[in-house]
């Protein structure tokens, strides 16, 4: 007898409906064929255990499964339930009218119990688009799962719930999910707030511009400095995530099973890899591709601490990503793309002793030595960072002062506020939202300087040697300085701030 059950396949962020044929007939052998990987050839060993254990049976008979399309590799354990309820049914065991209605995945253990699974939100948007009534999976996954509405997502603890709903018509739980409530309950403050930071106003104020106008920044100071609290503390000041960005960034890291209980994503993510980061690990690859850091970072913050550590090969594997915004990675069959719209925050010693430009400690390091320390960070890569600015230590007299510098509230709203004017600015385009994000045509748009303002900039694009993309880049901050002001122009002021924070063009620092 044949039955046909419904799994799905994720490529990229992306799911595919697999559709899994199960013919039981006379004779004796287990063929199963569809391009499965090791472990779902391993999976007739899982089933027999977990239908054993719970009163069922892998018939005595010559059982051929096909995964369609057989010409996609299908990975991974878990088509374990949607293979075992096909059995069931193409061996009679199980009354099983409507399988052609839900969509079944999830990983048995021996017991019959059933282990979580990755990419439940991409599944069970495809699930809703291709039309099936229901979408049955682990109970641990069904929160992510029912974030998409129009669809029954049903958890559940062991094969034998799925088997009695199916062939005693044993009702299960659905899973419901407000998800606009859970967006907004999730919505919670960080921990880490501006109001803790003791001193450095001019960075807080750079931070602040960085958060309004997305753009990348690099922190350059002593150890102990605060550089990596300030950068902990970015996130708190970005605008809230739109309910969109929520659900585009929940369906990543469901990709990668990094969807904690609550299903969606309400805050930005920070990540913070380490320096010893391999570049595929970075940027996402893979035999069987994966997203990496950078794409778990989307919509949110990426901070590289300690930046002339990391291998000079993974730091130009961002300079594309950084540009695009999305990472393409091809292998000989297919082609995946990872969405990568993330601020670059990234921190560095000036020197190897970590102690340049401090009046307050010798230099310990040769020209030679700190030429090559800082070479480990190219001309491309710093070009694609549109802040430099320098963090010095804190004098005790702040440290010890108990005021309360201004909270990450009060800065968030005049963030939010700036981010505001350039949604309306970029509302015509479907990739522009924020000012780092503008292309030449656009910064010839809205960034029109008038003749003090361009004398102003010449002069520092002839003494401190820029590039062309240095000075879009200083363009593109001064237009968001003049938006955190509410101003419709650029002004002298504006162009003068944004040169400031070009720390590591100047001479003395590369030479």
């Amino acid at each position: 007898m044949l039955k046909k059950v419904f799994g799905s396949a994720v490529f990229g962020v992306e799911a595919t409906t697999i559709t899994v044929e199960v013919n039981v007939d006379s004779g004796i052998g287990y063929h199963l064929v569809g391009l499965p990987d090791n472990a779902i050839k391993e999976s007739n060993y899982r089933i027999a255990a977990a239908l054993q254990n719970n009163g069922y049976k892998i018939p005595g008979k010559k059982i051929t499964i096909n995964m369609a399309p057989a010409d996609l590799r299908k990975e991974g354990s878990a088509y374990d339930l949607t293979l075992a309820i096909g059995i069931l049914a193409a061996s009679k065991q199980i009354n099983a009218e409507n399988l052609d209605k839900y969509l079944i995945m999830g990983e048995l253990s021996l017991d019959g119990s059933l282990q979580p699974i990755k990419g439940a939100l991409p599944i069970a948007v495809k699930a809703r688009e291709e039309g099936f009534k229901g979408f049955i999976l682990p109970k641990v996954n069904a929160k992510e799962a029912a974030i998409v509405d129009s669809l029954e997502v049903y958890g559940v603890d062991n094969i034998t719930e799925v088997i009695h709903y199916f062939d005693k018509e044993t009702p299960l739980e659905r899973t419901i999910i407000n998800t606009r409530e859970e967006f907004f309950k999730n919505l919670e403050f960080p921990e880490f707030d501006f109001a803790d930071v003791k001193g450095q106003e001019g960075i807080k104020r750079c931070m602040e511009i960085a958060a309004a106008g997305g753009h990348n920044i690099i922190l350059i100071g002593p150890p102990g400095a605060g550089k990596t609290m300030l950068a902990k503390r970015l996130p708190s000041i970005l605008p809230p995530m739109t309910l969109h960005e929520a659900l585009e960034t929940t369906k990543i890291h469901s990709v990668v099973g990094k969807v904690k209980d609550s299903g969606l994503m309400a805050q930005r993510p920070f990540r913070s890899p380490h320096h010893t980061i391999s570049d595929v690990a970075l940027v996402g690859g893979g035999a069987y591709p994966q997203p990496g850091e950078i794409s778990l970072s989307h919509n949110g913050v990426l901070f590289l601490d300690e930046l002339p550590e990391f291998k000079r090969s993974v730091l130009e594997v961002m300079r594309q990503p950084l540009e695009d915004r999305e990472v393409t990675i091809s292998r000989a069959k297919f082609t995946v793309t990872y969405p990568s719209s993330f601020m670059l925050v990234a921190s560095m010693n000036p020197s190897p002793s970590g102690y340049f430009n401090d009046p307050d400690a010798p230099v310990t390091s040769s020209p030679a030595e700190m030429q090559r320390y800082l070479g480990k960070i190219s001309g491309p890569l710093l070009d694609r960072i549109d802040i430099h600015i320098e963090v010095t230590p804190v004098p005790f007299d702040k440290l010890s002062d108990e005021r309360k510098g201004e909270s990450s509230v009060d800065i968030r709203k005049r963030v939010t506020l700036a981010r505001a004017l350039q949604t309306k600015r970029f509302e015509d385009s479907d990739t522009v939202h924020y000012n780092a994000q503008m292309n030449t045509k656009q910064i010839r748009t809205y960034c029109v300087l008038d003749e003090a303002s361009k004398q102003l900039l010449k002069t520092a694009m002839e003494r401190l040697n820029l590039s062309a993309r240095a000075y879009d880049r200083i363009l593109k901050v001064s237009r968001t300085i003049a938006d955190l002001e509410g101003a419709e122009h650029i002004n002298g002021s504006h162009i003068s701030e944004a040169i400031q924070y070009r720390s590591l063009d100047r001479e003395g620092w590369l030479g």
